[in-house]
């Protein structure tokens, strides 16, 4: 993350995403899968790493301009209502994106571990005073004879796995575009880590 100065001297907060290149994988109809959709392929690893089906279908993209042909890292499919605009081999990158555009940001949160309620659920724990001593950031009650029957209702907020979830932001704005270096400047944050694969889709 960073932070940009508009021309009337506004700060705003933004992130650096690299934006490819992406390359077309597959083209799914509704007449032969059973639907539309466009499979695209993104980033690269190890040769040794890719097995002998991912080979093979990644040998019907020989004929592109894409550099990883044989190792493609990351495989996602995109719903979408037309697919003739799109074929096999066709490369995807920044400039498909414009200054001022509206975008939903998608991706795998950051793991948080095991957490108790203050930090997981916001809870503001018990008083700091009154005899308290060891239970500052404890959850308080969770069930008794007068709630849902003397047991722990379902849905009931506590300690927990917290982070690691798909998390899906919206209305983000997109600042400045380099198709040159296929990176973009998204305001505000996105979800996830360093290094972590995002999902950008454009918003009509």
């Amino acid at each position: 993350m960073l932070q940009i100065f508009t021309a009337d001297g506004e700060v705003r907060p933004a992130t650096l995403v690299e934006a490819g290149p992406a390359v077309v994988v597959q083209v799914k109809t509704e007449e032969k899968d059973g639907y539309s959709a466009v499979q695209v392929g993104y980033g690269s690893k190890n040769p040794k790493r890719i097995k002998k089906p991912q080979k093979s279908h990644f040998a019907k993209i020989s004929d592109s301009k894409f550099k990883n042909l044989n190792a493609i890292r990351w495989l996602r499919e995109f719903r979408v209502d037309d697919v003739s605009g799109f074929k096999v081999g066709d490369v995807i990158d920044a400039g498909i994106f414009k200054e001022g555009e509206k975008i939903k940001v998608s991706a795998i949160s950051k793991g948080k571990g095991f957490q108790g309620v203050v930090k997981r659920h916001g809870f503001h724990g018990g008083p700091r005073t009154h005899g308290q001593k060891h239970s500052e950031r404890e959850a308080g009650s969770i069930g008794g004879g007068g709630r849902a029957g003397g047991r722990v209702a379902k849905g009931m907020r506590m300690p927990g796995r917290m982070g690691g979830d798909r998390v899906t932001v919206r209305n983000l704005e997109i600042l400045k575009v380099d198709a040159q270096s296929n990176a973009i400047l998204v305001s505000g944050a996105v979800p996830g880590r360093r290094g972590t694969l995002v999902e950008i889709v454009s918003q009509k």
